[in-house]
């Protein structure tokens, strides 16, 4: 088991901003990040494709709001979320496709990646 590790989660207003962080070194073709809130279902937020001429995907619902990069040095998924809303309020985790059964448009698919992280909590309040 490879780990997963995610940190950089807190509680701000909304309007406000949080950058998450995610080390995962065992090598993954995607990374992405997906987030639970209480009650509900695991959705994808969105993810990255780290090979050469990588790109990141979103989700529609944090288009323009959140933006996802990789430092391939670092083996680091970084998530830079602004205009959080109370929505946002979930605990966010990371994946990765360690074995490379993600292709393109299925990165949504949380059964496709491998190893998971515990997650970290993001608290947007009103």
């Amino acid at each position: 088991q490879m780990e997963v590790a995610e940190s950089g989660g807190g509680s701000v207003q909304a309007g406000g901003s949080l950058r998450l962080s995610c080390v995962y070194s065992g090598g993954a073709r995607w990374m992405a990040w997906f987030r639970q809130a209480p009650g509900k279902e695991r959705e994808a937020v969105g993810a990255f494709f780290t090979r050469p001429g990588g790109y990141p995907v979103y989700a529609d619902y944090v288009m323009g709001r959140f933006t996802i990069s990789f430092d391939n040095a670092l083996s680091t998924l970084y998530l830079q979320m602004t205009e959080l809303k109370p929505e946002d309020t979930a605990r966010y985790l990371c994946a990765a496709d360690h074995f490379g059964r993600v292709r393109g448009g299925q990165w949504r698919d949380r059964a496709l990646y491998s190893y998971w992280g515990q997650g970290t909590q993001v608290t947007v309040s009103s």
